[in-house]
């Protein structure tokens, strides 16, 4: 016997259930176990969260329905059918990937990809496209040919064009020829980093909240990673007594990511100097994510390295995607120091060989005419930072006031809802996703984090839908 039961699917629907609702329950969906062909369509035994139980989906082609089998909840793997004797399927995976936590930006966005009408303050992106020169630039490198492989540290054009840029920006200097590698985007910089840097039980500290994938990199890589956290009483700004106190004999390097992400706080000249006192009195590596170092609003981005003394045990990590609108195209690179840099370039040329040809001459043209592009977006994300500060502190959520990315960070706790189920609630009420603060590490229990690279009308409409969602708590 079954039961109709709301399921949501992601985009491959109906062939990979992400979560259902039933009995007003909402379950997400942890794992596939089984996937199989019924008579009138396709079944499914998953292991959900929350309590890991497990349960048989159905997908019924003619209905075009989802149905469960009730008298399976619960059930625990030793118990159920489908795992007697020879049946018991065997994971195969490693247990540094079992351990790996799901990310939960991802999970609430499998779900609202299969909504309509949702107005997304979700995934970290720019909503403008990439400036029509840079894409011509692109266009015209693969008219010309240029489709083969390049060198494993990158096109030299473009480590040039990226050392100059530094220079002016930062006043620090990088030789192009060994101190800079090109990668498929900062997310393989950070794991040429940490895989070149670590073994096995060396520690990492992390400041808190973060980047989802900052924990998973480290943990990738054999390492261990040791979150300190930041509060916004703090303007959270990472604390250097905290980070001193959790430094041990293991502990092999500090990773900041400032501008933050979730956060938006912006790391000041006094803290980031203290920091750079622990990395030399300590003997530790930085390594420093600052993607987001154009988008500063009424602040100056800091460069971790042009501290006096921190090039030389700085791994400055960089990229297109945010500044220029440039996500797709996967470009990013590493600088620092000659003999760690080779050695992300070992890691790289077994793993990569090297990143896109045609986004690599793309990006060389963004260095060289993106600035006016640069500012008119930051112009434009500044606005909507204004908006959407001043609207979540209306509506009595209390909000750090950003200055740098594209994030609020608003305080849902006085709702008295912790912030799954406050995320979940106002995606399936109002259709407004925002991500659960929990995501970015235990730092960010309480909050949400809202994307402002949305058009300012939707902000406005999704202020109004947080605003009626809140009135009916």
């Amino acid at each position: 016997m079954t039961e109709k039961v709301t399921c949501y699917a992601g985009s491959a629907y109906p062939e990979s259930p992400r979560s259902f609702v039933w009995k007003d329950q909402r379950y997400v969906v942890d794992r596939i176990i089984t996937r199989r062909r019924e008579p009138h369509g396709v079944g499914f035994l998953v292991q959900c969260s929350p309590g890991h139980a497990l349960f048989d989906l159905f997908y019924l082609t003619e209905e075009e329905k989802w149905h469960i089998k009730p008298e399976y909840h619960g059930m625990k793997t030793a118990t159920h059918p489908h795992f007697q004797g020879d049946l018991m399927p065997k994971n195969y995976l490693s247990k540094t990937v079992n351990a790996l936590k799901p990310s939960g930006i991802r999970k609430f966005f499998d779900i609202a990809a299969t909504m309509d009408d949702i107005i997304s303050l979700g995934i970290g992106e720019p909503d403008f496209t990439t400036p029509q020169p840079i894409i011509d630039a692109g266009i015209r490198s693969l008219q010309d040919g240029e489709t083969h492989y390049t060198s494993n540290f990158g096109i030299l054009e473009l480590r040039q064009a990226i050392a100059a840029h530094l220079e002016k920006l930062y006043q620090v200097s990088y030789n192009p020829a060994d101190e800079i590698i090109i990668t498929v985007g900062v997310s393989e910089a950070l794991y040429l980093a940490f895989s070149a840097l670590l073994d096995p039980g060396d520690e990492v500290i992390i400041p808190t909240p973060c980047f989802v994938s900052y924990q998973a990199e480290v943990a990738l890589a054999g390492g261990i990673p040791v979150e300190i956290v930041t509060t916004m009483e703090d303007h959270f700004q990472p604390n250097p007594a905290v980070i001193e106190k959790a430094i041990t004999p293991k502990t092999k390097a500090i990773l900041l990511g400032y501008p933050n992400n979730p956060t938006g706080a912006v790391a000041n000249r006094e803290t980031l100097q203290k920091i750079a006192e622990l990395a030399e009195k300590h003997d530790l590596i930085i390594v420093s994510d600052e993607i987001y170092d154009r988008l500063v609003y009424d602040h100056a981005h800091v460069c971790f390295p042009s501290l006096p003394g921190m090039q030389e045990r700085t791994i400055l990590l960089g990229g297109f995607s945010k500044n220029y609108a440039m996500t797709g195209w996967r470009i990013g690179y590493a600088t620092g120091p000659a003999d760690l840099i080779k050695g992300l370039v070992r890691i790289h040329q077994y793993s990569v060989m090297s990143a896109p040809t045609i986004s690599q001459y793309a990006a060389i043209e963004a260095l060289k005419i993106g600035e006016p592009y640069v500012e008119q977006m930051r112009s434009e994300y500044d606005r909507r930072r204004k908006l959407i500060h001043q609207g979540m502190n209306d509506l009595d959520l209390p909000t750090f006031e950003p200055h740098g990315a594209f994030y609020v960070f608003p305080n849902i706790q006085n709702t008295g809802m912790d912030d799954e189920t406050f995320s979940e609630k106002l995606l399936m009420e109002e259709k407004v996703a925002v991500v659960p603060g929990s995501s970015f590490g235990d730092a960010g229990i309480g909050f949400v984090r809202c994307s402002y690279a949305t058009q300012y009308d939707l902000i406005e409409k999704a202020l109004e839908k947080i605003g009626s969602f809140l009135k009916k708590i």
